[in-house]
């Protein structure tokens, strides 16, 4: 489970400096090319920036640390799915673009419950 978490954190660490270094490039990943802006490259950057931060804090502590990691990350993307998801129900976000974005997040939401489980599991057994 370590060995997913780190690849996750490593994917969170990518993804935010292409969308610091390279806005626009990952609006066109992200299927939203079309929409490009000062102010969504600027959300972008944001986005970027958090990812970052979030991906570099766990591949950056120890142990103990990791545990309070893995909970702020579970905690933003189950945020990040569920407002996926609220875009795809509303239509106003091109559907194929929300939920591709929502599986994403909700990939690493996933992966992190299972972080959690087996947390919970080795603390009992």
């Amino acid at each position: 489970m370590e060995r997913a978490l780190e690849v996750t954190a490593g994917g969170r660490v990518v993804w935010g400096a292409l969308a610091l270094a390279a806005p626009g490039l990952n609006l066109k990943l992200a299927g939203i090319g079309d929409r490009d802006t000062p102010e969504l490259r600027y959300l972008i950057r944001v986005f970027g920036s958090r990812a970052l931060a979030l991906g570099l804090g766990y591949l950056l502590s120890d142990a103990e640390a990791r545990r309070r990691w893995r909970r702020l990350c579970l905690v933003v993307d189950v945020c990040d799915t569920a407002a996926g998801a609220v875009h795809v129900v509303r239509g106003d976000v091109p559907r194929a673009t929300a939920a591709g974005l929502a599986a994403i997040t909700g990939a690493y939401a996933a992966t992190g419950v299972l972080a959690l489980r087996a947390e919970r599991r080795d603390a009992e057994g």
